[in-house]
């Protein structure tokens, strides 16, 4: 296929197919959020902890803020 065969009209409308429109994304609730980043925490500290490293080591290397 040629770069000169190509129907940019075309590609243009299937590039809208991939947009999400504006009324599909909604904003998650704050406690929602937080809840995720405590996850997050969570399993970072059970991963320092099995790899045998202490909190300030930890600290040290910058794994923890």
């Amino acid at each position: 296929m040629s770069i000169n065969s190509i129907d940019h009209d075309e590609m243009a409308n299937m590039a809208h197919k991939w947009e999400i429109p504006e009324e599909g994304i909604v904003a998650r609730p704050d406690k929602q959020m937080r809840s995720a980043a405590a996850r997050r925490r969570i399993e970072m500290l059970r991963e320092i902890r099995e790899s045998g490293l202490t909190i300030e080591e930890a600290r040290e290397l910058g794994l923890i803020h």
